[in-house]
């Protein structure tokens, strides 16, 4: 990536290697991800082509308190899953979290690739909940992440979340 880089040619992004990640508390959720805004020097959105092979997830089920995210899918099938819901979605769906809103993830349940657009906020600060392993994480720039069981949080002040 260079500061003067505005475009990424289609034959750029079709020879791009992607990058394979597997989510730190769900060895099931693998995919590959060729970041756009990161070729192109973009600090607070990623624009990334995501790929799902057949019976992975996309990440481990979670919520962010202060991101939005969306996902618009180009090709394939899978389950989303939010809060306790399922539901399937297929290519020209898209999905769209809110803030605070439930907890989400995909489970790719068709026989090919599921392909998506996934566009997420990248804040210096954020706190997602990661609620089928009782975890909470913070994340604060130039910090080390920090990790904690929701059983032990300490509510002084009477707040209810």
């Amino acid at each position: 990536m260079t500061k003067d880089k505005y475009i990424v040619s289609a034959e750029e992004v079709g020879s791009m290697p992607g990058e394979v990640k597997t989510h730190f508390l769900n060895e099931d959720a693998r995919r590959m991800q060729k970041s756009l805004s990161k070729a192109t020097g973009l600090s607070e959105i990623d624009f990334s082509i995501v790929e799902v092979a057949p019976g992975d997830e996309s990440t481990e089920h979670h919520l962010h308190y202060h991101e939005e995210e969306c996902w618009y899918v180009l090709e394939g099938e899978a389950t989303a899953r939010i809060g306790a819901e399922s539901t399937p979605v297929k290519a020209g769906d898209f999905v769209g979290f809110r803030k605070g809103g439930l907890a989400h993830s995909f489970q790719n349940t068709g026989s090919g690739p599921f392909r998506c657009i996934a566009v997420c906020q990248r804040s210096n600060h954020d706190v997602s909940d990661y609620p089928r392993r009782g975890k909470r994480l913070f994340r604060n720039k130039n910090l080390t992440y920090n990790m904690v069981d929701l059983t032990v949080i300490d509510r002084p002040f009477g707040a209810s979340k």
